[in-house]
């Protein structure tokens, strides 16, 4: 990978966004007509405030990952990261705007960012979708991880 390489030079600057009052539907509707797998969430002065995956959505209609109980001596006992999982799935489920379901702890890059930090933070991350922002904290592009299979399959 050659180190002077930045995201910029591969980041789709045409970023499609979304608002956070919108609703699971139109979420839904954006990302089918672009065939995206996701779409950053901003405020309407563009500030990123997180990122609509496909996974966010496809949660509504599957089955709920019940929390993990055990039964000693008569008292029932719960795993607390499965009952963290199933409330976080819940509240989703029960969500009705983008804003409710959207993942807020998504990465992040800057278009200056070298490639090899991107790769890190997608691999460290497993994410699909890196928001690309600038200084004040506004989408510029975005990253998916088939522009970076493309970029790897250029360089060599």
């Amino acid at each position: 990978m050659p180190g002077s390489t930045d995201v910029r030079s591969i980041m789709t600057a045409q970023v499609v966004t979304l608002s956070p009052d919108q609703t699971i539907h139109e979420g839904a509707d954006l990302l089918a007509e672009h065939r995206f797998g996701a779409a950053p969430v901003v405020d309407e002065a563009g500030v990123y405030l997180g990122l609509l995956r496909d996974e966010d959505l496809i949660l509504s209609e599957s089955t709920l990952h019940m929390p993990t109980m055990y039964s000693l001596l008569g008292a029932e006992l719960v795993i607390p990261s499965s009952m963290k999982r199933w409330e976080r799935e819940l509240h989703k489920v029960a969500a009705s705007t983008v804003g409710e379901v959207m993942q807020v702890d998504a990465p992040t890059v800057a278009p200056d960012a070298s490639i090899e930090t991107l790769a890190t933070l997608m691999h460290d991350r497993e994410a699909t979708h890196v928001a690309v922002v600038d200084g004040d904290g506004k989408v510029v592009g975005i990253v998916a991880r088939g522009d970076l299979v493309r970029h790897l399959a250029a360089t060599d």
